[in-house]
């Protein structure tokens, strides 16, 4: 076979393992680590059949967040090993502190929710989570159509956050503040007790459809450290200023508005915020260091790819026949 054509291939093949490895982990009981590394790997093997275009870079993104959904969410595969490892008392304790004697979601909710009622600005708050699924994408797709020469940079520092923050889901599985208080590991006082609002909202909003929105969504329920729902809104947030005042002005309200949801309602702690907005502030901070090296290495894999998709090419050209345009 042909370099081009054994190339072209082999990289084909690879887009094809790593799209398809999250999907039959659980039926083929696939290793963990083969499954990350066969997802992982395909961005990379798209670029050595694909030309840089914006339609690529859409393609690599969506393949490395598949990627991360995948290492997201293989720690849940065994419920019972997970919670086994899960640490629930450091952040009730970190944020006690951060309270003043009782965490800060125990004082917004028993200060502020009436119960049975949802207020307008509680709907807007729950809302908010909710559409910070799309919200990053969104942000890195602003940047490749109105600041092209920064996107590179931009999504490499969104996409880092996500990724080094399921490096930390794996390493430290952490509960959030609604399954501690499940466990019975918060201190309410003589108010009432904490509620998960969110979930609360979304039964009433949603009805029967509430439990297979919240099944495709949810995926770990243990992962609250470090926050990436606030990290990547953070970083987000950071890129969209770096395009210009309105679009950063809009980043930052709603990474603000967020980080207070996540808190009153239940889904993370001041501390999880603190090291999600640390971990985004991290990279970027680390981002003019390492762009070189990285720069050298995307430069090398650029190149090969190149070759590859020129061997192939020119192998297509002389097998055309005579004649043909």
């Amino acid at each position: 076979m042909a370099y081009g054509k054994a190339i072209r291939a082999a990289a084909w093949s690879a887009v094809a393992l790593g799209a398809a490895a999250p999907l039959v982990r659980r039926r083929l009981r696939v290793r963990p680590s083969a499954v990350v590394a066969a997802a992982a790997g395909a961005p990379v093997a798209l670029t050595f059949v694909m030309p840089r275009s914006r339609v690529r870079d859409v393609a690599v993104c969506t393949l490395q967040m598949w990627a991360y959904f995948a290492a997201y969410e293989i720690p849940a595969d065994d419920p019972d090993r997970l919670r086994s490892r899960v640490r629930i008392d450091y952040p009730v304790r970190s944020d006690t502190v951060i309270g003043g004697g009782r965490i800060p979601t125990v004082r917004l909710q028993q200060a502020l929710h009436r119960d049975g009622r949802f207020a307008w600005w509680e709907k807007v708050l729950s809302w908010s989570h909710w559409v910070w699924f799309a919200v990053p994408h969104t942000a890195a797709a602003y940047v490749l159509l109105r600041r092209p020469e920064q996107f590179p940079r931009a999504a490499a520092r969104i996409y880092a956050t996500f990724d080094l923050g399921a490096v930390v889901y794996w390493a430290v599985p952490t509960a959030p503040p609604w399954f501690a208080a499940e466990a019975g590991r918060i201190d309410f006082g003589d108010g009432p007790p904490l509620r998960r609002l969110m979930r609360e909202y979304g039964e009433g909003l949603w009805g029967d459809r509430w439990p297979q929105l919240y099944d495709a969504l949810g995926g770990n329920p243990l992962a609250a450290m470090p926050s990436l729902h606030f990290g990547t809104s953070v970083a987000a947030a950071q890129v969209l200023r770096d395009t210009g005042p309105v679009a950063g002005a809009v980043g930052w309200t709603y990474a603000l508005t967020l980080g207070f949801a996540l808190v009153y309602l239940g889904e993370h702690y001041v501390t999880d915020l603190v090291a999600g907005a640390s971990l985004a502030e991290g990279v970027r901070r680390a981002t003019p260091h390492v762009s070189g090296p990285l720069a050298r290495v995307s430069d090398a894999i650029g190149r090969h790819a190149a070759r590859a998709r020129a061997a192939h090419a020119r192998e297509r050209l002389r097998r055309a026949p005579a004649g043909t345009p």
